[in-house]
């Protein structure tokens, strides 16, 4: 059986992003391939967990891709402080062929466009993917679960740091389908122990969501589940009003561009111009935004927003509104490179201690080290979409009984096979999930 048909019957999809078919992106012949381990997101620890005790894997995956696609560049990026992990990989890729290419502590260091610019000098265009450049880029968690398709393992867990306003933060493995109020409890339990003053970011703190509930569940995508406590100023970036931003706008934003000066995107020269957003916003005029093809190159990274505004505004929040009222109207990216890459990139690059700083998140720096066993729940919700596509079609019914690793979804078109990810019976099946009791 080949390398694709392994990755696509174990049902991996892109572990630290979107979440695209993981043997889609590897149906390619590029020159490069590079293992993301970077971690983006300030508090996660995940990827450098898994860097620490896996090392051996990731290499091993890397070798197999490069063989089934002819890449010749292999590298891991990942922080140079990441000194454990960094130890790991060097020992595991000695002799292989495969580098390692170590960064400082900034974000967003793990951005996709990012991290091949800073690796091959070459600009993914706007409207474009890494292998236009001839970059194939995997995060190390998804290499680590090809590494356990070369085994015949599907996709039945996840590796998850929960951090935040817990007593003890942990990093744990989880089946997916377990609800984040079972990871809460794993790292001791919120800070008060009164779960109603809590709101739980899942993923990272800057690009992640709040949760609708402690009933959410661990998806193939999830990297972290964070509690903060209700009324953090992070909190009220999650729930930007429109309307409010708009009559903010007429009346603080003074156009300094700020936004667009420390926008990673628009460093790289792809026009990304989220003070121009801000301008049409407030004029109510959708010709002030320029360039429409920027707003297709923004990564959502929010630094727009977090950092770079000293007025409270949200321009990545706008900039993603946009985006999405210009694919309603049918409008495509068109793919370019629109200017030259700043000179000054490097200077421009934001210190990751300095923006915890700036959430007023540094006391939730800490360490969350990899716990001995894989949290346990007695019944699990598996979802039906977790990943980019069509969510799957459910091919076992109520009533049926099934062991870890069944296959109980099938993709229509675009997406992943999904697998139970506990042994029992399923006791419910609906257009969104499947849910399993042990």
């Amino acid at each position: 059986m080949s390398l694709i048909d392994l990755v696509r019957d174990a049902g991996i999809v892109g572990a630290g992003g979107a979440g695209f078919p993981t043997h889609i992106k590897l149906d390619a012949k590029p020159e490069y391939l590079i293992a993301n381990g970077a971690e983006c997101e300030p508090l996660l620890r995940s990827d450098r967990r898994i860097m620490e005790k896996n090392a051996a894997g990731i290499i091993r995956a890397m070798k197999a891709v490069a063989e089934h696609s002819g890449a010749k560049k292999l590298v891991v990026a990942t922080k140079r402080h990441y000194e454990a992990a960094v130890a790991a990989l060097e020992k595991a890729a000695a002799g292989t062929g495969v580098a390692l290419h170590l960064m400082k502590s900034t974000y967003p260091s793990g951005d996709e466009q990012t991290l091949v610019y800073d690796i091959t000098g070459r600009v993914v265009p706007t409207g474009g993917l890494p292998l236009d450049v001839g970059v194939v880029v995997s995060n190390v968690a998804t290499l680590l679960n090809i590494a356990g398709a070369l085994d015949g393992k599907p996709v039945t867990n996840k590796v998850i740091t929960v951090s935040g306003a817990v007593k003890n933060p942990v990093t744990v493995e989880a089946p997916i389908g377990t609800p984040i109020g079972d990871l809460i409890e794993a790292a001791g339990g919120f800070e008060s122990g009164n779960p109603d003053d809590y709101e739980v970011i899942i993923g990272g703190p800057l690009m992640g969501f709040v949760a609708k509930g402690l009933d959410e569940p661990v998806t193939k995508t999830t990297g972290g589940v964070l509690p903060l406590p209700k009324g953090h100023k992070l909190l009220a970036y999650k729930k930007v009003n429109i309307e409010k931003q708009a009559k903010l706008a007429k009346a603080v934003c003074c156009q300094c561009s700020v936004c667009t000066q420390l926008c990673p995107r628009a460093a790289l020269g792809l026009g990304v111009e989220p003070h121009k957003a801000m301008r049409a916003l407030s004029a109510e005029k959708g010709k002030l935004l320029g360039n429409p093809n920027g707003v297709f190159s923004c990564c959502d990274c929010g630094l727009c927003s977090y950092y770079a505004c000293n007025f409270g505004l949200a321009p990545s929040v706008i900039m993603g509104t946009f985006k999405k009222s210009l694919m309603g109207q049918g409008v495509k990216a068109k793919k370019e490179v629109r200017g030259n890459v700043d000179p000054g990139i490097e200077s421009k690059k934001v210190p990751a201690a300095r923006l915890l700083s700036r959430l007023a998140l540094s006391k939730y720096d800490r360490d969350a080290p990899l716990v001995p066993f894989t949290v346990k729940t007695p019944e699990l919700r598996i979802p039906l979409k977790m990943h980019i596509g069509a969510p799957c079609r459910a091919v076992v019914e109520k009533g049926a009984a099934v062991s870890a690793g069944t296959v109980i979804g099938l993709p229509q078109g675009l997406g992943a096979v999904i697998h139970a990810s506990l042994s029992g019976t399923v006791t419910e099946v609906t257009g969104e999930y499947i849910a399993i009791r042990a």
